[in-house]
């Protein structure tokens, strides 16, 4: 297996608080891999110590298949990535911008920040100011600024943070075409379950600076399954019944208020009529698919 990143027990500890703990990290070539978690979990520092900003306090990093330290970073000219939020100098042009950053890179090509700059939809911006730019623009040229030396690896952390819908979806968007169309190795870093679903092949869940779980989205989807979720005031006399009566063993009692039947066998119509013979009022019955947020809250709650 090609990977691109690998850590071994990635930790780091501030003022004797660990942050991250004994982090495994494995992220494929050619794959876009969440991180995901709660704010304060630990996904900043990951990324500023697999970019170089931060030093772990132990464990090693592999990048590009050779051990990264602070005295042999070649491996970051392959990278590029924006972490907490795209600085730029708000006084000068998108161009000008690019142009600075290349300049330090020691990077010449100066067709690179035209490309850049359509790749990313920023076209006829070349007079205005990055101060006059909506936060959705900035994000696109931070994304721009990433991409401009053809790295082979992009870490963004929480990139449609702020953003409003339009802006997130033409995020979600330009990764998958970095990716797909250009081979771009991604690691991104949310809190939203729902924008890690749609765009990541991969996922680590975050949780208390350590790695809970790390799964391919094509697993949890297979494994998903549906149930019938129950609200109604008597929720033991009711669990009771469908154990007893309708014969059902995969049922569970989610904060003392609802009740998720897994048996597939059964239907909301067989519950209800029990119920209602039983004079048991039902607030709502409805029959529901299992997500990525089931599953993150299960990992996350199964750690608490």
């Amino acid at each position: 297996m090609n990977f691109i990143i690998q850590t071994t027990d990635l930790s780091k500890t501030v003022k004797g608080k660990s942050i991250v703990s004994r982090v495994n990290l494995n992220v494929r070539k050619g794959e876009i891999y969440g991180l995901l978690g709660p704010n304060g979990a630990g996904k900043t520092t990951i990324m500023k110590m697999l970019t170089g900003l931060v030093l772990p306090t132990s464990g090693a990093i592999m990048l590009f298949g050779k051990k990264f330290s602070e005295a042999s970073k070649e491996g970051l000219k392959r990278v590029g990535s924006i972490i907490e939020y795209p600085i730029f100098f708000e006084h000068m042009t998108a161009m000008e911008n690019l142009q600075i950053h290349c300049e330090y890179l020691g990077y010449y090509d100066k067709t690179a920040i035209r490309q850049a700059l359509d790749l990313v939809q920023l076209e006829g911006i070349e007079d205005k100011k990055v101060k006059d730019f909506s936060l959705g623009m900035k994000q696109r040229l931070g994304i721009a600024r990433a991409a401009i030396t053809k790295p082979e690896l992009i870490v963004l952390d929480e990139p449609t943070n702020g953003l409003d819908p339009i802006g997130i979806k033409n995020m979600r968007d330009l990764i998958r075409t970095l990716n797909q169309e250009y081979g771009i190795t991604f690691v991104l870093s949310s809190h939203i379950l729902g924008e890690i679903e749609l765009v990541a092949d991969r996922i680590g869940v975050i949780q208390h600076g350590q790695l809970v779980d790390e799964v391919t989205l094509s697993d949890i989807r297979s494994q998903r399954t549906g149930y019938i979720e129950l609200l109604t005031s008597n929720v033991q006399k009711s669990a009771f019944l469908l154990e007893h009566e309708l014969r059902i063993s995969n049922i569970k009692i989610v904060q003392n208020q609802r009740i998720r039947v897994y048996d597939t066998d059964v239907s909301t119509s067989q519950i209800t009529k029990l119920l209602i013979e039983h004079e048991i009022e039902i607030e709502e019955i409805q029959k529901v698919n299992s997500t990525l947020e089931d599953y993150f809250y299960h990992q996350i709650q199964g750690k608490e």
